[in-house]
């Protein structure tokens, strides 16, 4: 009779341990499809890795190189990886199904916004714009300035916004070549130099404010950072589905004013096919662990709760909005 009930007591205080034992959060071992190596979202990457690991020990979020946002919303609609990095403007376009997408992508989800703020920057060297009157990109359409701009190449959603904006501006290729001017694509790395060495005048670009690409222009030349009509901002911003973004004055060399721009971002997206457990987990690890993404980059560190809970183009998914909803941030 007494081992019986020593049984059951041990029993009772067994049960009420295990209730009493936090939860352990899911363990989750994610591929997050990036782009190239050593870059900022390999440093995501690892930021990721960092806050999941702080909640849930054991988990792991392998790396994956891609051909960046476009292959990535690919990738993560059809199972190759269960996460990708995708700027806005991107998923804007995935989700219409416009170029280079075949059709829409319907069955990607939002965990969270993780930065905005990589601005599109027009610089030209301050002696061209002031030789051409050209303090605006409105200005090169009014002279009709042949002007050779570079921009990121075909396929690189920051080339694509810059050929918008320059459209929008009235200094389209087709206008710019009747000029005697042209748009010239080519890879970051290779801009600021082509800028330098006079093989074009305006370097084109969606990078943070400060770049490495566009101190090494600033250590070369005399600059100017270019203004943006506020017409283009209105009709790219729509288009894109990206927000408008102020370049302090004083920023650079010769910007005594304030500069407005359209900033692309970054959206940390999966597939609806991800379990509503492991989105509740990996966002819950990110809100609660923010500052392991924010420590990867000095440009991280405005990475807020408000920010990552932003709307995108793609619903959140329901596990994402169960864990902001317990964090009281919707």
């Amino acid at each position: 009779m007494l081992a019986s009930t020593l049984r059951r007591t041990a029993a009772a205080v067994a049960a009420a341990l295990t209730l009493a034992a936090p939860l352990q959060a899911e363990q989750l071992n994610l591929t997050l499809a990036g782009a190239s190596p050593g870059g900022l979202w390999t440093l995501l990457g690892a930021g990721l890795e960092a806050a999941l690991s702080a909640d849930s020990p054991g988990s792991s979020v392998t790396y994956q190189t891609s051909g960046g946002g476009f292959a990535n919303a690919l990738i993560v609609s059809e199972g190759r990886a269960e996460m990708g990095l995708i700027h806005d403007a991107e998923l804007k376009i995935a989700l219409a199904g416009g170029a280079p997408f075949r059709g829409p992508v319907k069955n990607l989800r939002t965990i969270g916004y993780l930065y905005d703020w990589a601005p599109m920057q027009f610089i030209a060297s301050n002696s061209w714009a002031e030789k051409n009157g050209v303090r605006s990109l409105a200005d090169i359409a009014a002279n009709k300035v042949g002007t050779k701009i570079t921009i990121n190449r075909a396929g690189n959603i920051t080339g694509q916004v810059a050929a918008a904006m320059l459209e929008a501006a009235g200094a389209g290729a087709e206008q710019l070549e009747g000029w005697g001017g042209a748009i010239i694509t080519a890879g970051s790395k290779e801009q600021a130099d082509m800028l330098t060495n006079g093989r074009v005048d305006v370097y084109a670009n969606g990078v943070f404010v400060r770049h490495s690409s566009i101190r090494k222009v600033e250590e070369a030349l005399d600059m100017r950072l270019l203004n943006v009509p506020d017409d283009v901002l209105d009709t790219v911003g729509k288009e894109f589905s990206i927000a408008k973004f102020t370049i302090p004055a004083g920023t650079y060399e010769n910007q005594p004013e304030p500069v407005t721009t359209l900033a692309l971002g970054a959206v940390l997206t999966v597939s609806d096919e991800m379990s509503e457990e492991a989105a509740y987990t990996l966002t819950k690890a990110m809100i609660e662990n923010i500052d392991k993404i924010q420590s990867v980059h000095p440009a991280m560190k405005a990475l807020s709760h408000q920010l990552m809970v932003r709307e995108t183009a793609a619903p959140h998914h329901p596990g994402a909005i169960r864990a902001y909803k317990e964090a009281g941030l919707l």
